[in-house]
């Protein structure tokens, strides 16, 4: 994990390492066995490994492990002010949890949205459930990124801030525990993965920008 990763998830391992340390005590080794699993889980969960960015200016690369689910181009999209494109990424507990910036730029805003918090899976989370909306300007057009808390995740976290220029495939934050993150694209782009793909934050190539600079 990294120190931040590790920051995360300090207060379910410092709560799990006192229930085994109390069980020891104890002599009560099944609730140590079953502790000890479910600090594995943790640290599993929070795992933050190192990805290979890819070197292409006109590469829009994934914020999230996971698997695409939705691709839909829209009349309007609120992130953008505008026509757009859509693809959701739905994260499994099993899937690393780290959001990424999909291309390099600024972030212009960052909107927090309280909500309910339906199971990450239904088609109306993302429009429902506790969300965080970050707008990144870049060379080449607005990228809308939305984090979206499911039925277990019920913090979302960023580590970044409005006014931060950022490079792609850079740490944004994480969802805990089981999620969904949409990624809101500009028309002039080409999507390059398809419903069903299995991506990797900062390493997938989501999609491709249509006009140089």
């Amino acid at each position: 994990m990294s120190w931040k990763a590790l920051n995360e998830a300090k207060i379910f391992l410092l709560f799990l390492g006192v229930g085994i340390l109390i069980f020891a005590l104890w002599k009560y080794w099944p609730g140590v066995a079953l502790l000890s699993l479910a600090s594995l889980g943790v640290a599993l969960f929070f795992r933050d490994p190192s990805r290979t960015i890819p070197d292409n200016p006109m590469a829009i690369v994934s914020p999230a492990d996971g698997t695409v689910d939705a691709i839909e181009e829209l009349p309007h999209i609120e992130a953008l002010q505008g026509p757009g494109k859509r693809v959701s990424i739905f994260l499994s507990v099993l899937d690393v949890h780290i959001n990424r910036v999909p291309y390099e730029g600024e972030i212009r805003s960052i909107s927090y949205h309280p909500g309910r918090f339906l199971d990450a899976r239904h088609a109306e989370s993302a429009r429902l459930n506790e969300n965080q909306l970050w707008l990144l300007e870049t060379s080449r057009g607005t990228i809308g990124v939305r984090q979206i808390a499911g039925l277990i995740a019920r913090r979302i976290v960023g580590w970044l801030q409005q006014g931060d220029k950022v490079k792609t495939g850079q740490r944004l934050g994480l969802i805990k525990f089981g999620s969904r993150t949409d990624l809101y694209l500009p028309l002039h782009t080409e999507i390059q993965v398809r419903i069903g793909q299995k991506v990797k934050g900062g390493t997938t190539i989501i999609a491709h920008w249509t006009q140089s600079l």
